[in-house]
């Protein structure tokens, strides 16, 4: 099992360890219910190092992120990122990523943990056009403090501007006593935030130097297992639940991050789900009755057919509902019908809504 650059911090501050992507990985401190409403309302910090990252670089850097990127990283400028999807030869998703453009011909994929080994060989596979690569994984700890006052916590200990930073835009400067930390806000909870990139022998101080902030109320070290029930209140995808390499893209809703104004691969394929319509949909739902939705419950219609099954559920700590994921017929995923899972041999009915669950005011 792998260990972080902070594993020693978690168990000072008396984290539950699990093991999760190959590593051994806090899923919760205090309780995930208070580490979820302190991300919702003040300042959490999780240690995300488990994380993979490449660098994509030289004159056909561009090239090779065209082709296996579903998105158009001709829309990025340096200091911009974007969400996409590696795009399998068969319409499936080998993962979902970040692409950050760092400089000319220098960019950054930030790819999930569980995958980092297929996506580098799946990359490295299909760079027939000279790019230079290098996976950098192993080399930098990832920090992401969330919440609606992370700039009051962080703008101490670094001369940029925290509230000059737009969604999906990083820059890279001091942090901490550190130089070129690249500080990102592509937080993956809905409650604002950022993402510091830091080489895993300045992670210790990095930490050390977030927790001895003097914000009031105090910053809460957060695990994984609030992450995971901050971003379904998002309704933000899960690799390895809610998309995978057979995964048809397109009912998955990521439509708007695939873009055919460029070739990449699979697009033929995926233009045609798109043109012709999916078997399935991916949708929301909330349960009307009690219960809690979990990974692969089955759900019915009306008539007791099976039509699909949840991918991610829970009982969603800032919206007090029972709400989750799942594939269903297309045919019944129509916004405010009534769908029924199958939890212990009882149907609960559950409403389709629209995302995400949870709505800042």
């Amino acid at each position: 099992m792998k260990k972080t650059a902070l594993y020693n911090k978690h168990l000072e501050m008396g984290a539950k360890m699990v093991p999760f992507a190959g590593y051994d990985m806090p899923v919760q401190y205090s309780g995930v219910n208070q580490e979820h409403i302190n991300v919702r309302n003040n300042v959490g910090v999780f240690d995300v190092s488990h994380m993979g990252e490449f660098l994509v670089k030289g004159e056909n850097a561009l090239a090779l992120i065209q082709k296996i990127s579903s998105n158009d990283a001709t829309q990025l400028f340096p200091g911009r990122a974007q969400y996409a999807y590696l795009p399998n030869s068969k319409g499936g998703v080998v993962d979902d990523m970040l692409v950050y453009m760092i400089d000319q011909n220098h960019y950054m994929l930030v790819v999930n943990a569980s995958n980092i080994e297929k996506d580098w060989n799946w990359i490295v596979s299909q760079n027939n056009v000279g790019a230079e690569i290098e996976n950098i994984s192993d080399n930098f700890s990832l920090i992401a403090v969330q919440g609606p006052k992370a700039v009051d916590v962080l703008q101490e200990l670094t001369s940029i501007d925290l509230n000059g930073i737009k969604f999906y835009h990083f820059q890279v400067g001091d942090f901490a006593g550190l130089n070129n930390i690249i500080i990102s806000a592509t937080g993956y909870t809905g409650s604002g935030g950022f993402e510091l990139y830091v080489p895993n022998q300045s992670a210790e101080t990095v930490w050390e130097a977030i927790f001895s902030t003097k914000i009031q109320p105090p910053v809460l070290p957060t695990g994984l297992a609030a992450r995971d029930t901050l971003r379904l209140e998002m309704g933000y995808c899960l690799y390895g639940n809610d998309i995978s390499d057979e995964t048809s893209p397109i009912a998955a809703g990521l439509g708007w991050v695939t873009k055919f104004n460029k070739d990449f691969i699979g697009k033929e394929i995926i233009q045609n789900q798109k043109n012709e319509g999916t078997e399935d949909k991916l949708i929301a739902f909330e349960l009307i009755d009690r219960g809690i939705p979990r990974k692969d419950y089955e759900i019915e219609n009306y008539s007791g057919e099976l039509i699909g099954k949840v991918t991610s559920g829970t009982m969603g700590p800032s919206v007090q509902k029972a709400i989750g994921l799942g594939y269903i017929k297309s045919e019944y995923a129509k916004m405010g019908d009534t769908i029924y899972l199958k939890i212990r041999n009882k149907k609960i009915p559950a409403l389709i809504v629209k995302l995400p669950f949870f709505k800042n005011s």
